[in-house]
């Protein structure tokens, strides 16, 4: 009886211990973000994860590539905000070399190409960039209409002729205004994303206050207690002490 009682306590020792072990090597907590991928055809370069920090461009982690596409990061977010997967090629060449995401805890992936860096890369894994790139691609459409109307406007026939200038400038000026309320309704239809005072703050900051208000107002908690959501609610009380004055 005493030699199974024993083998009892060496059992949950040997137990207790295991799961010592196994919670001490997981360090991960419910704000890791880990962004793991492939730089297809990447031979020898530097990977760097990077985000802005007060106005600034900070490194947080780096990684030397030479021979290997395969990457892997693993960092604490103090709240999901857009990072930035540069990659010098060492090719004296700043082109197509910094990756755009939306950052959030979990694991990412992002799979894209040396030589296209930028322009074809698949990001998985994070439901904020999935909703930043749906608010991007209609808003590239508004940004294409703007760039062929100062085109046009720049055509010697057009400011030869002080009429279709006039109308030029009409329609893109109804086209920006159309942008930015597509922008406003975007953020208050998507409330509960962290998108959402993203754009108020980095995309429409100059909106009427009344439409940035609105926005503040429908954001969820977290959202609102959020990195954008803090710099949404600073913004709009430095708009309103402005008008007081």
């Amino acid at each position: 009886m005493r030699f199974k009682k024993n083998n009892m306590k060496k059992i949950i020792m040997v137990a207790l211990l295991t799961i010592i072990i196994t919670s001490c090597g997981d360090s991960s907590t419910e704000n890791t973000m880990t962004v793991t991928g492939n730089v297809k055809g990447l031979k020898k370069g530097t990977l760097y994860l990077q985000h802005i920090a007060d106005t600034t461009l900070v490194t947080v982690d780096s990684l030397v590539v030479d021979g290997d596409g395969n990457f892997s990061f693993t960092t604490e977010l103090e709240s999901p905000e857009l990072f930035y997967l540069y990659l010098d090629k060492k090719d004296n060449n700043s082109i197509n070399d910094r990756i755009t995401f939306f950052a959030e805890p979990g694991n990412i992936t992002i799979n894209t190409n040396w030589n296209t860096f930028d322009l074809n890369a698949k990001i998985e894994g994070s439901k904020s960039n999935d909703k930043l790139k749906e608010y991007l691609e209609v808003m590239s459409k508004f940004n294409t209409k703007d760039l062929e109307y100062a085109r046009l406007s720049m055509d010697p026939k057009t400011l030869g002729d002080s009429s279709a200038f006039d109308s030029l400038q009409n329609l893109s000026n109804k086209n920006v205004k159309r942008g930015y309320l597509y922008a406003i309704n975007f953020a208050l239809n998507n409330a509960d994303s962290y998108v959402a005072p993203y754009i108020a703050v980095k995309e429409v900051a100059d909106a009427n206050l009344k439409y940035l208000d609105s926005i503040n107002n429908t954001l969820s908690v977290d959202v609102a207690n959020s990195k954008y959501g803090k710099e949404l609610k600073e913004h709009i009380e430095n708009l309103k002490k402005e008008t007081q004055q």
